[in-house]
């Protein structure tokens, strides 16, 4: 059995494209293993914690090997809720629309709460990092309304991917696919590009 993490960064609902290719890359795998398991994690609609000061000073003392005070485990315990719903899958699947070049900002603050170390790295003076989350898959889809792969810069730039990438090596994922339908606006039919973005979901879906 497959346990899937759909981690949800649009705020656009059931409209999102980015959504909509993740569920038919994840409803193809269902058919084709109905013992997969699907949670769906929709950050713009569930309240994460924040990491601020005191998980901010929470992270330092486990860097330094410090005791936490109340306040801090409170907050790196509220970060742990977060990170545990994570770690639990096997499969991650990743809506993201591109915005200002960028990843969505609340998609950042998940990010942040749950890359820990103890968690999701470790850290070896000598050696540096190395992930945790070795072992599992990822799958992103990534939506965009104006900026394509190489267009000018005057049409946009994506520091989206490179960043997401990075991550996902950085806490052990380096089994990932990639899904994108760009661009969604700036093209004269847009059912011919979401069409294509469908098909290569399951088509994705079918070679897991």
């Amino acid at each position: 059995m497959t346990n899937a993490l759909h981690i949800n960064a649009s705020a656009r609902g059931k409209s999102s494209d980015s959504r909509n290719i993740a569920t038919t890359f994840l409803d193809a795998l269902t058919a084709k293993d109905p013992t997969l398991t699907v949670d769906t994690l929709d950050l713009f609609e569930e309240r994460l914690p924040d990491f601020g000061t005191a998980a901010a000073g929470a992270k330092l003392a486990v860097f330094t090997g410090q005791e936490q005070t109340l306040e801090q485990r409170r907050a790196w315990d509220q970060a742990r809720e977060v990170f545990d719903r994570f770690a639990a899958a096997d499969l991650y699947v990743l809506s993201i629309p591109i915005w200002n070049s960028g990843i969505p900002y609340i998609l950042k603050q998940w990010i942040d709460l749950v890359t820990q170390p103890g968690w999701a790295f470790e850290f070896d003076p000598t050696q540096g990092y190395s992930g945790l989350l070795t072992g599992k898959r990822a799958v992103t889809v990534y939506t965009s309304g104006v900026h394509s792969p190489g267009v000018p810069l005057e049409f946009g730039a994506d520091f989206a991917t490179p960043f997401v990438e990075d991550w996902l090596r950085f806490v052990g994922i380096d089994s990932v696919s990639e899904i994108r339908y760009a661009p969604t606006v700036l093209t004269p039919d847009p059912s011919v590009g979401l069409a294509v973005a469908q098909e290569r979901a399951r088509e994705l879906a079918a070679a897991f």
